[in-house]
């Protein structure tokens, strides 16, 4: 209403203004000329707005609550940012670079061959034959023992590793502390070896890791003539068990012929005689002769009878004679096996009274000895052939680069170990921050 009545009284005022000059032409002041210029331009009426006393406020309100909930959660990352992936990284390096001692390394290659390969003509020949005079099986008890815990207490018996791997000045996380458990030292010791093998050519590469290099090069030595002494006592069981079974049957064999020997022995002293079958041959001989004088003298009975009677003292001779010889015929034959006189050999065969008895059992016996002796001679061929097989079977740990002397330390990698820091806690960061912002999504 105001407005509108100002508004009214102010078009009767340049009415009155614009109609005074017609009434009455007189000159205008300055300032009432700069009024009119005013009052002659439209004025803007200005339109009424729309109450928004209330929401500005509750608008301004939302706003510094989103703005402060996305600072807390930015916050939040950012500290988590440098409490586990810039401090960790910064805290390794410098680690790295001023705390963790220099190690030195001593490396040696080696393999496992047998005595029955091919010798070859150039080293790239041995390292292509290598696996035909080796065994993957041996290889890798060797590869086990290098870093098994008897190779650990021998190298603690012969160097101490208490003292050769004690931390130097405050690296005490590449040292090993005093007084652990066999399982710490054995968790340190495969730590501080390594063992490449490489099917192919059967070549072992050794590389151990010390804190000087004199002392690198000793244990590595020493890792060695271990594994040779390894090796031999493999090689040594593996031929005496193949010479065992050889010379078991060798044994026995030996044992069956010295029995039939003694038996052989024992005949001869109770028989006296050498051998029966050439005294059976002599008794058949002479019996022939008593038979053939026999033939003679009853030929000689029968011409004397036709020219003297029986009671003449010749003819008795002769018969005597006859009588006489067949007696002694009929003995020999007695000897010899012939009539009852085997049926007696029979009863009493230990008594050696006959010759076929004595025939019989020689032959038994000879035969026992000739198949000993020849079962010995066999088993003496086996375990000879053994023998050759088992040498030729011979292993040995072939060393053709002896531990090196390292002079420049090539452990620890200290970039490399920052690096692999830095990247490993920036991973593990980047996923908790993704997961949380994937359940924020969600919900």
């Amino acid at each position: 209403m105001t407005d509108q009545a100002q508004g009214k009284k102010t078009g009767e005022v340049v009415t009155h203004l614009q109609l005074a000059p017609e009434a009455k032409p007189l000159h205008k002041p300055k300032n009432l000329r700069l009024l009119e210029g005013l009052l002659e331009s439209p004025m803007p009426v200005a339109e009424p707005s729309p109450p928004v006393i209330e929401a500005e406020p509750q608008a301004a309100k939302a706003t510094r609550g989103w703005i402060g909930k996305l600072r807390l959660r930015h916050l939040a990352i950012v500290s988590g940012f440098v409490a586990f992936v810039a401090l960790p990284a910064v805290l390794t390096s410098l680690y790295m670079a001023f705390i963790a001692a220099d190690q030195y390394h001593s490396s040696a290659s080696f393999s496992v061959r047998s005595i029955e390969s091919s010798q070859p003509s150039d080293l790239l020949g041995m390292f292509s034959q290598a696996s035909a005079g080796s065994t993957f099986s041996d290889s890798y008890v060797l590869l086990d023992f290098i870093r098994s815990e008897r190779m650990v207490q021998a190298v603690d018996e012969a160097f101490g590793l208490d003292s050769v791997f004690a931390p130097r000045g405050l690296d005490y996380f590449y040292g090993i502390g005093r007084d652990l458990p066999i399982e710490d030292k054995l968790e340190y010791w495969r730590s501080m070896v390594n063992v490449n093998f490489d099917h192919t050519s059967g070549i072992m590469e050794l590389e151990v890791k010390a804190f000087t290099p004199e002392d690198s090069q000793k244990i590595s030595a020493f890792v060695i003539t271990q594994s040779e002494k390894l090796v031999n006592e493999l090689s040594l069981s593996a031929r005496n068990e193949v010479l065992k079974v050889a010379q078991s049957e060798v044994r026995m064999a030996e044992e069956r012929l010295s029995n039939a020997r003694l038996a052989l022995r024992i005949y001869r002293d109770s028989s006296q005689e050498a051998d029966p079958v050439e005294g059976a041959k002599l008794a058949t001989q002479l019996v022939a002769g008593l038979e053939e004088k026999l033939v003679q003298l009853k030929t000689e009975l029968s011409t004397a009878l036709t020219q003297m009677g029986e009671d003449t003292p010749r003819v008795r001779v002769m018969r005597s004679q006859i009588a006489s010889l067949e007696k002694q015929i009929e003995q020999e034959r007695q000897r010899f096996g012939s009539g009852t006189a085997s049926k007696q050999s029979r009863t009493a065969a230990a008594s050696f009274t006959d010759v076929a008895s004595r025939i019989q059992q020689y032959e038994t016996l000879e035969t026992d000895r000739e198949f000993a002796e020849r079962a010995y001679t066999s088993a003496l061929t086996g375990l000879e052939k053994a023998r050759i097989e088992a040498n030729a079977k011979q292993r040995y740990l072939a060393v053709f680069i002896q531990p090196t002397l390292s002079e420049l330390a090539q452990y620890p990698s200290r970039l490399l170990n920052s690096i692999l820091v830095f990247l490993g806690a920036l991973l593990a960061w980047g996923v908790v921050v993704m997961g949380y912002y994937n359940i924020r999504d969600r919900n």
